[in-house]
């Protein structure tokens, strides 16, 4: 597995976590609108455009979220 194949697989992986966890902290929702950057990182290394920008779109909503959210 080549090092781009590694960073996606990783930034996929901590958004799972994240959105599993999200309900436990409201640190993780923050954690998912990174790892949500991340992925949108790997998709434009990736060559593919509408995901990069579909990534990118999660990310504010969950910045919003995360702003918007009790501490």
């Amino acid at each position: 597995m080549d090092i781009p194949t590694l960073f996606g697989f990783a930034s996929v992986t901590i958004m799972l976590i994240s959105y599993a966890l999200e309900r436990r902290s409201r640190s993780w929702i923050l954690v998912f609108a990174i790892a949500c950057l991340s992925s949108a990182l790997y998709a434009l290394i990736a060559g593919t455009l509408p995901f990069a920008i579909v990534e990118t779109v999660w990310s504010i909503v969950a910045l919003v979220r995360w702003k918007n959210a009790r501490p």
